[in-house]
């Protein structure tokens, strides 16, 4: 299996290869580089797309996991790129994905040619909300993700009978206490950076959910807003849209990179 020793970490990857201009795609909370199956498949016949695992999570995933922030994600994947040759990439991120991707735009902006953002925001989640979750997650850990859990996180990742679902609730079956808390951390720690993305002057597509419990499509739109003429493309779904609706999500992906000539 593929692994890149870089900024400290051993990172998973898989580089479909190709001559096509680069796409890495980096996922959500709690999943991992399969969930972009979909996009790969739409892509790869002209970008050269890489996924990836980030920190805690799928075949990057070790036995120990240290305090980390999305700055320090954003840094894994600029040396994951330099690792594979890539001097600049689209980067295409779901919800965590994107939070570190919007740090990597602003953090390392010569690595960075456009933006997709799915199911995102650039605020912080509310005292309550953050309650809410850690309570779920001692509940989880302490009894191996019990069903009723298991059928919380879905609704709020996937919505009401997704089919893909039970795989994912195999996985989470399989995760250690370690990467679950340390997962969590990073985004119960992360911060607002709202100020901050009107420094970002690649071109941007927020892509959002018109049902997206976890982020409400408002926060996207001031997202939108925040960011120099960032585009909206609102689709039908809940958080993890690219999963469970990806055709219009590769349809906006598509449209948005051949409009900005970043298209093979």
């Amino acid at each position: 299996m593929p692994h890149a020793r870089v900024n400290g970490q051993r990172l998973y990857y898989e580089d479909m290869g190709g001559s096509g201009p680069a796409i890495i795609l980096s996922h959500g909370l709690m999943l991992d580089g399969t969930m972009f199956a979909p996009q790969v498949a739409a892509l790869h016949d002209r970008y050269r797309c890489i996924v990836w695992d980030e920190r805690g999570h799928g075949k990057t995933a070790g036995e120990t996991l240290g305090p980390f922030s999305y700055y320090d994600s954003a840094n894994d994947l600029a040396a994951l790129l330099t690792f594979l040759g890539v001097s600049s990439a689209i980067l295409v991120g779901v919800s965590q994905g994107a939070f570190l991707g919007m740090r990597c735009a602003l953090t390392h902006p010569e690595q960075v040619r456009a933006l997709v953002l799915i199911a995102s925001q650039t605020g912080i989640d509310d005292p309550a909300t953050l309650q809410g979750y850690e309570k779920m997650l001692d509940a989880w850990i302490a009894n191996k993700l019990p069903d009723q859990i298991a059928a919380t996180f879905e609704h709020i990742l996937f919505g009401a009978d997704w089919p893909g679902a039970a795989a994912w609730k195999q996985k989470w079956r399989a995760m250690t206490a370690t990467n679950i808390r340390g997962s969590f951390d990073a985004l119960a720690h992360r911060d607002d950076i709202g100020e901050k993305v009107s420094a970002i002057h690649v071109p941007t597509l927020v892509i959002h959910g018109d049902a997206d419990i976890a982020i409400p499509l408002s926060k996207a739109q001031a997202m939108q807003a925040s960011i120099p003429n960032a585009e909206l493309v609102v689709v039908e779904g809940g958080h993890s849209i690219n999963m469970t609706n990806p055709a219009p999500v590769n349809e906006a992906i598509e449209t948005f990179l051949t409009r900005h000539r970043l298209a093979a």
